[in-house]
């Protein structure tokens, strides 16, 4: 069995750099995920192109933005603030806007725990009553490179099957709804829905999507951030139509709460459970968390046999920070990023 490493025919190397210069023709790329996943993709996916959109789940429940979620009945703004912190420059506008938007306030009263970017967005929502052309607004007083979209006008509710919720029942099968609730909690999910049921998308996703040249889903947390947008129709088929190539990054260890003690074999099938028509070209995985990391020794050939099924090749790389905390190394991926995008085309399949 071989994988792919690093893409290129040499296999990876460390002291790879980036390209000088980008390429006159940039690729169209659309980001699809929520929360520090989208971000970590988002970071580095902005070092390569400016033709750049994030599409965000809008399913939070928790925290700032489940609480002006629940008092004005408007969009989750959390996610949608990470990404667009995430898309700030790297001059003195950039990294003050983006400090600016992820400052929380702090004190005894009403405000404590609230993101100042999530009052700018909602107020500029209340102004525009347009939730698509506030986050433009808002993008375009940031100077961020790209676009920030919500999958879906509507907020929504994530409702999990999780077997052995309850500890004493193992066996029993329990549904829990809220994205934070999801998140944390004990047993394993099962699978997921969303509520709405069929939500309607956001029509400017649904063209990002058509239009891109990449479409990269991932990583994130899965049931909560990378699931949600194969379950809204209009995304679902967009993504099936799209001529784009699709690619899958993985994360980098199992989520406390919500994918504890999966493989990373397990995380490509909750995808094609799910989204059993959906074909991947590329699915990109941290060289080290599956030979010895995070997941431990991982069955690669079983990982590849699963990304056959999916149509996608198992692209093996090195992407995580030296810290040894599960989190991208913006550089690391971007380079992944560029060598997929490189070695395989822009446009049309190539499985």
């Amino acid at each position: 069995m071989e994988q792919e490493r690093g893409v290129g025919v040499t296999g990876y190397s460390p002291e790879a750099e980036l390209p000088a210069e980008q390429p006159a023709e940039q690729p169209r790329v659309a980001a699809l995920g929520g929360g520090q996943g989208l971000s970590a993709s988002l970071s580095a996916l902005r070092r390569l192109t400016t033709e750049l959109t994030a599409v965000v789940t809008v399913a939070d429940d928790g925290g700032s933005s489940g609480r002006l979620r629940s008092e004005l009945g408007v969009l989750p703004p959390g996610d949608l603030r990470k990404a667009l912190a995430a898309l700030c420059g790297d001059d003195d506008w950039g990294r003050t806007w983006s400090e600016v938007i992820q400052q929380r306030f702090s004190s005894n009263g009403a405000l404590h725990g609230h993101a100042v970017g999530n009052l700018l967005i909602v107020a500029l929502w209340e102004k525009l009553g347009d939730p698509v052309a506030a986050l433009d607004w808002v993008g375009r007083l940031l100077n961020v490179q790209g676009r920030v979209l919500p999958m879906s006008a509507v907020p929504l509710d994530i409702e999990a099957l999780v077997r052995g919720h309850d500890p004493a029942r193992p066996c029993d099968i329990t549904a829990v709804r809220g994205q934070a609730s999801v998140a944390v909690t004990p047993g394993t999910v099962q699978s997921i829905k969303l509520l709405p049921e069929l939500p309607p998308a956001v029509p400017e996703a649904v063209a990002a999507v058509r239009a891109a040249d990449w479409v990269v889903l991932g990583p994130g947390s899965w049931f909560t951030s990378v699931l949600p947008h194969l379950l809204v129709p209009e995304l679902a088929k967009a993504l099936s139509d799209t001529r784009a190539r699709r690619l899958l990054t993985l994360n980098l260890a199992p989520q406390p709460g919500e994918t504890e003690g999966f493989t990373p074999q397990r995380h490509l099938e909750v995808i094609a459970d799910h989204a059993p028509g959906l074909a991947v070209d590329a699915i990109l995985v941290d060289e080290r968390a599956v030979t010895g990391g995070a997941f431990g020794v991982a069955d690669l050939s079983g990982l590849e046999k699963a990304a056959a099924r999916m149509g996608a090749a198992l692209v093996l790389d090195q992407v995580a920070a030296d810290d040894g905390t599960p989190r991208h190394d913006p550089e690391l991926l971007a380079a992944a990023y560029d060598r997929i995008f490189r070695t395989h085309g822009r446009i049309g399949p190539w499985r």
